[in-house]
């Protein structure tokens, strides 16, 4: 086992904020165009990615995805036509 610059718990709480924000199908509608619950849930993945040792550019991409909902250049575009 690697050892870990981050205590376990650390680890922990980080998946389990990460779980709660995750957009799941029965939150999606409701959430799918809320900036602050999808940047948060960007943001979550990152730091989760961060503490698991994930490459510095996901993480990059992940926080710099959640800047654009909170500037509101990013925006839900709706569900595909079936």
């Amino acid at each position: 086992m690697i050892d870990s610059k981050w205590p376990a718990e650390t680890k922990i709480c980080a998946k389990e904020l990460h779980s709660l924000l995750t957009l799941n199908h029965k939150k999606w509608h409701k959430l799918k165009s809320d900036a602050d619950h999808r940047a948060a849930e960007l943001l979550s993945g990152a730091l989760l990615q961060l503490l698991q040792g994930g490459k510095h550019s996901d993480v990059e991409t992940l926080s710099l995805q959640a800047l654009k909902w909170l500037k509101g250049d990013l925006k839900d575009p709706g569900c595909p036509r079936q």
